[in-house]
């Protein structure tokens, strides 16, 4: 499949097309730790590049990330969009960061959690702190994303009291999904004291971890 916005120089690579956002982040640093190569394109979401009919072409949902597998399952090109998705079809391709028996369950749910719960609620959250709030003046919206952050700020500590990872004992695929949302809370949102994230150490000393290995000091920035 070729797009003519983004230019292909590497067609035998895995083609990503994302944003340094934390879900575009989570498949940049799934790609370096599993050392898969890949050619990286910036897909400009500030100027409407998710819009154009190229990118709905491999993003219906006009969503970042996607990528473009030229060597998918039985030698073809595979075009996929959702972070979660690809995180688990990159896990799945290389037979690493998911345990592979009756365990990765237990995993999976914690991948789920992270769909269905912390990028929807960390997300709403931030777009009312950070940019609606010379917009919308009732306190009620901030105050809900705000509350149910914090509960599941709440979850991930009680979780990271028997686990060293949100998983299980393994760094995985669920880890990577869910990091880089709550790095953003005190980073890119700014909202350490209003969040008070310093009641939640388990989960500065997990982030703190993840954050340590090589993969996200290169995947962080890809697309930035």
């Amino acid at each position: 499949m070729s797009i003519l916005k983004w230019p292909v120089a590497f067609p035998d690579r895995i083609q990503l097309y994302s944003l340094a956002t934390p879900n575009g982040q989570k498949v940049s640093i799934a790609l370096e730790e599993l050392e898969l190569p890949y050619e990286a394109h910036r897909v400009d979401i500030m100027a409407g590049d998710q819009f154009t009919d190229e990118y709905r072409a491999i993003s219906p949902n006009s969503k970042i990330p996607a990528i473009i597998d030229p060597a998918g399952p039985h030698g073809r090109a595979l075009v996929l969009m959702e972070s979660a998705a690809i995180l688990l079809y990159l896990s799945e391709k290389t037979g690493k960061l998911l345990p592979q028996g009756p365990e990765k369950y237990s995993y999976l749910q914690w991948l789920f959690f992270q769909v269905g719960h912390i990028g929807a609620m960390f997300g709403q959250f931030g777009h009312f702190y950070r940019y609606a709030n010379d917009k919308c003046d009732h306190p009620y919206p901030l105050q809900r994303y705000q509350t149910e952050t914090q509960r599941l700020l709440g979850v991930l500590e009680a979780r990271l009291k028997d686990s060293e990872y949100i998983g299980g004992p393994l760094y995985s695929i669920v880890d990577i999904s869910i990091f880089p949302w709550v790095d953003c809370l005190g980073t890119f949102y700014q909202a350490r004291d209003i969040l008070q994230l310093q009641n939640f150490p388990k989960v500065q000393a997990w982030l703190d971890r993840c954050k340590a290995r090589p993969s996200y000091e290169r995947g962080s920035r890809v697309c930035s």
